[in-house]
């Protein structure tokens, strides 16, 4: 595809020639898919009990220091895939019983994703697109996915551009993400759900809460009830989780969250006047809920 020859997917914007050489993404033109399987580990409204049909896609513009799939995150697993295999996963996952197709980190991919849904669609595919993101996206690459995605579930991650320098060497990701999730909202404007509760359409922001960084979450949760009140849901995440390499590059993240930093947080959200949200039981951070990626389909 001609946009892979100087590929500006991204707010990266490195302008990688994909067909002949790696961008930031770490990966080529060519989809290259790390798993998929359902998946049982989303809000509720995502994955009930017969799971979320999650493709998590190689490569990321983003690279965040405590990242928890960085095995996928860097490229280094996953099989390339031609558009029609991608298609078809999501009708192999539609049969089993995925509630939704989720698409993980496929912001590098987005021609092929539109692609690839298209072909789906009129091949049977009824289930909603999910399109799971850690919120660094352009505004022009998101216009491009409007009537493809049905519902938005990108992170929020920082407030503080020196936080986002720090942690994902992105000073600009508060401002990127503000005007992502402001695209998001205005494809997907309402909250729809199913006679079962499945989320049809909408947008849901995710935060991972970082140790040591409440007041950072305060902020953006705050801005979040204040531009969008409680036409999005807000999901409050505790699952974070030191890699092995945190120790000794960033100790201050070396540790999990603690139950008076997540209540904290919770208390600050209840107080505000916020209806809609998702919480986590704490138990959920550990090492067994991280996926296991392969060069192989599940």
């Amino acid at each position: 595809m001609e946009m892979f020859k100087s590929c500006i997917l991204c707010p990266r914007n490195c302008g990688v020639d994909r067909t002949t050489a790696f961008g930031i993404c770490q990966v080529s033109d060519k989809v290259k898919e790390a798993r998929a399987a359902l998946h049982f580990w989303e809000e509720p409204c995502i994955s009930g009990n017969n799971g979320s049909g999650a493709v998590f896609f190689s490569g990321c513009g983003l690279h965040c220091v405590f990242c928890q799939n960085e095995e996928i995150s860097h490229g280094k697993v996953g099989q390339e895939i031609t558009i029609e295999e991608l298609s078809k996963l999501y009708i192999d996952l539609q049969d089993q019983g995925a509630n939704n197709i989720n698409l993980v980190t496929g912001t590098h991919y987005i021609p092929q994703i539109i692609e690839s849904v298209t072909i789906a669609r009129k091949d049977g595919l009824t289930i909603p697109i999910i399109y799971n993101t850690s919120g660094y996206e352009t505004v022009e690459s998101l216009r491009m996915l409007d009537g493809i995605v049905n519902t938005y579930l990108p992170d929020f991650k920082y407030m503080d551009p020196n936080l986002a320098a720090k942690y994902s060497h992105a000073a600009d990701y508060p401002i990127v993400a503000k005007a992502a999730i402001d695209e998001m909202v205005r494809q997907c404007p309402f909250l729809e759900f199913d006679d079962e509760g499945f989320i049809k359409s909408g947008v849901i922001v995710r935060h991972l809460l970082l140790p040591g960084h409440v007041n950072e979450a305060k902020s953006i949760v705050q801005y979040l009830y204040d531009t969008y009140g409680n036409s999005i849901y807000i999901s409050l995440m505790s699952q974070y989780t030191p890699m092995a390499h945190i120790a000794s590059e960033y100790p201050e993240l070396n540790r999990r969250v603690t139950k008076r930093e997540y209540d904290r947080l919770l208390d600050f959200a209840l107080d505000l006047g916020i209806e809609n949200a998702f919480i986590q039981d704490r138990k959920v951070a550990k090492e067994s809920f991280i996926p296991e990626f392969s060069n192989s389909l599940n």
